[in-house]
């Protein structure tokens, strides 16, 4: 897939929405033991990349460092009329940032009020010293909202077989 196509898939309104009002992600990786893990991560969207702000002595460090390629997977909907799903691929890097990541606190802000957000500013800069930055540019993207018909062409195909058999 080339950029092109990736920030046309990134841009689709859905896709957009997704990125940029949710704060909760799937993040898939190879664990230190070369297994793999899908673990819930706070996120904010750049614009260019998934920011996702650790502890540096969380065990995704290690691995993201040894092991860079990962999945991230963003869903929003509660029946299948109104299932969304942004899936994107990249390589992570991981940067130790003294202090708390900024974007970590920009993600804060999405689903707190700001009286909450200081709080939660004000607890993080007191806990952390410093905290791991993990960025994923994205290398693949692909956007599907069910009930706008926007499936996976494997689904679409089946479909449509399905559909012409019947007819």
């Amino acid at each position: 897939m080339d950029q092109h196509e990736i920030d046309a898939e990134l841009s689709v309104p859905g896709a957009h929405e997704l990125l940029t009002t949710t704060a909760m992600a799937h993040l898939a990786y190879t664990g230190g033991d070369g297994t793999p893990r899908v673990i819930p991560v706070g996120f904010f969207w750049t614009g260019t990349q998934v920011a996702v702000s650790t502890a540096t002595t969380s065990p995704k460090v290690a691995a993201l460092a040894a092991r860079p390629d990962v999945a991230v997977s963003i869903d929003r909907g509660d029946t299948p009329g109104g299932a969304r799903a942004l899936s994107i691929r990249g390589r992570a890097e991981v940067t130790l940032v003294d202090g708390v990541v900024e974007e970590y606190l920009a993600a804060s802000r999405i689903s707190m009020d700001p009286e909450s957000a200081a709080g939660f500013e004000q607890a993080v800069r007191a806990m952390y010293p410093q905290m791991a930055r993990i960025a994923i540019t994205p290398a693949w993207a692909r956007f599907h909202d069910f009930g706008a018909g926007r499936i996976p062409r494997f689904l679409a195909e089946l479909a449509e077989r399905a559909g012409r058999a019947q007819g």
